[in-house]
């Protein structure tokens, strides 16, 4: 893997997350990427979360190394939805896209291989809408 883009992560995230990595059992093939994203964020209050950075819940359209576009909405494992392009954060994209802003790309390891992936713009994410507690 290259070098990865800085991120950012709200602490309403950080500690949500933290808590789903202390539930996941051991051996899942992504939570520890997730928690080597999360140790290395930048973590910051809700109410100052920059507009144009993939938090949870959050809609975005992103570019695959194949070129191909899609839309998706990062979400917790249980409200997951391939149909309806709602990816989980213990996905291994999901994982990727966490914190990502608007320009950015990384290369992330998958079970098919490495992918790259660029986050082309964030439709809607809560902390701009004025969801800081959803």
């Amino acid at each position: 893997m290259s070098t990865s883009p800085a991120i950012t992560v709200s602490s309403l995230d950080y500690e949500r997350l933290a808590a789903l990595l202390e539930d996941c059992e051991s051996g899942h093939p992504t939570a520890a990427a997730l928690e080597a994203e999360l140790e290395r964020a930048d973590v910051v209050e809700p109410s100052a979360m920059p507009a144009g950075i993939i938090t949870m819940n959050s809609c975005a359209r992103v570019k695959l190394d194949d070129a191909q576009e899609k839309t998706l909405t990062l979400v917790y494992p249980r409200e997951a939805d391939s149909e309806q392009g709602k990816i989980s954060v213990l996905a291994p994209i999901g994982a990727a896209l966490l914190g990502l802003s608007v320009g950015q790309s990384i290369d992330w390891p998958t079970p098919a291989g490495s992918i790259r992936l660029k986050v082309l713009e964030v439709t809607y994410q809560p902390e701009a809408a004025g969801e800081l507690h959803r």
